[in-house]
């Protein structure tokens, strides 16, 4: 019998909330952190905002020379790092080292720096034959994602399994998916775990406009995330990192540990269909959603609410609707759906954490956010997306999923942790 895995420690850094706390507070309440782009001058482009975290390296408690050194997606991954260690309790000892691991997801690695990195030895492009000369150090470090997860490792003692996944926009939840399965099979008793990306620079915003994957909204930027409304034309790019405390429940019980959910079920899917399109049916959601629902022994009346991929594109919202009505059945019409993206827009790599996060932070609170501007609803979607108001509801089993570029279909379950 494979060994049951909890959660026993959480850390968040998003737009509108450095901390747990902080962004809880900001899904219960309802507001947005979706703002034009302050970190470069976005007016060349064609969407020009995106949800930008307001955090500083110092304030987070990374050490001196630590900005300079990493790129901002690793400082995220080391920030959210510290939280989590400190909210679970754990301090990893010399001897039993080898038995924590880190699993962290990225999709798109340390794109600031090497965008910037690229600018400084090019002459800003000028140049087709670059100046080493003018790298930094620290530019094999950029160019190897795994950089991040080791930074990550080293921070905590870790000194068991250490890995980098790399999947699109379900890095995040599979890399959790994959440190559960670590715990579940008895090659580490601890994983931290989570996704980090910072991806707002000229380089992403561009690669987003060539296919207008991106909200056009400029002059709401607020309002410009509008998941499962009539009036969506896109996502909202944004940044952030969770990493979570992964924790074999029979231990975590000896030592006294808070735990906050139990992760049940996981399972991800490809559609091996288009590299950015969707089948309007959602066939492969489904079955993810199907076999982490079979791998948690869960029927789909259990569930208490979905926390959705939600990303406010055309297609994406409506593939996911399918997915759910076929995956859940009836139940999918009671059952409470949101998107946090409406509030924090889409980090990539990092968002699937990020909403695991949320989702458990859902069972733990019996609060489920809300799916903020969705003032016209959509008639083709015909689900509760829970809009714009949170509700205060008991949630015994939450469900997570994400899609991403590429065809990547993950879904997990977190239920509420009987000891």
């Amino acid at each position: 019998m494979s060994r049951r895995v909890v959660v026993t420690g959480i850390g968040v850094i998003a737009p509108g909330g450095i901390g747990v706390k902080p962004f809880w507070d900001l899904l219960m309440s309802g507001a947005t952190a979706t703002r034009r782009i302050t970190a470069f001058d976005p007016a060349p482009f064609r969407s020009q905002m995106a949800a930008e975290a307001d955090f500083d390296p110092g304030q987070a408690g990374l050490p001196e020379g630590a900005a300079e050194r990493l790129d901002r997606a690793a400082q995220f991954a080391l920030a959210a790092c510290g939280e989590a260690m400190a909210d679970s309790g754990l301090e990893v000892e010399e001897s039993a080292a080898h038995r924590v691991g880190v699993a962290l997801g990225s999709a798109v690695g340390c794109t600031q720096k090497l965008e910037s990195e690229y600018v400084a030895i090019s002459g800003r492009g000028a140049a087709w034959e670059v100046d080493h000369t003018q790298a930094s150090p620290y530019l094999y470090d950029y160019f190897v994602p795994s950089s991040m997860a080791a930074e990550v490792a080293w921070a905590v003692g870790a000194q068991g399994p250490v890995s980098m996944v790399s999947a699109g926009c379900t890095s995040g939840i599979d890399a959790i998916g994959y440190a559960c399965e670590l715990i579940r099979e008895g090659s580490a008793d601890v994983m931290v775990t989570g996704g980090t990306d910072a991806p707002i620079a000229p380089i992403t915003v561009a690669c987003f406009d060539a296919i207008k994957a991106t909200s056009s909204y400029n002059d709401t930027p607020g309002s410009a995330s509008r998941p499962f409304d009539r009036t969506r034309n896109g996502f909202v790019l944004g940044e952030g990192a969770a990493v979570l405390v992964l924790e074999e429940a029979e231990a975590a019980r000896r030592r006294g540990a808070r735990v906050y959910a139990e992760i049940t079920g996981y399972a991800s899917r490809g559609n091996a269909y288009h590299m950015t399109g969707l089948r309007s049916d959602g066939a492969e959601m489904a079955a993810a959603i199907t076999a982490a629902l079979d791998e948690a022994r869960c029927d789909p009346s259990e569930i208490g609410y979905v926390n959705a991929h939600g990303t406010a594109t055309k297609q994406n919202d409506r593939h996911e609707t399918a997915a759910i009505k076929t995956a859940l059945g009836e139940h999918a019409h009671r059952v409470p759906i949101s998107s946090i993206k409406s509030m924090i827009g889409h980090s990539l790599g990092a968002i699937g954490s990020i909403e695991v996060a949320a989702a458990a932070l859902a069972v733990t609170r019996s609060a489920i956010p809300p799916t903020a501007n969705l003032h016209e609803p959509d008639p083709e979607l015909d689900l509760d997306y829970v809009p714009l108001v949170a509700r205060e509801q008991r949630v015994d089993v939450a469900l997570t999923v994400g899609s991403g570029f590429g065809g990547f279909q993950s879904a997990m379950l977190l239920r509420r942790f009987e000891g």
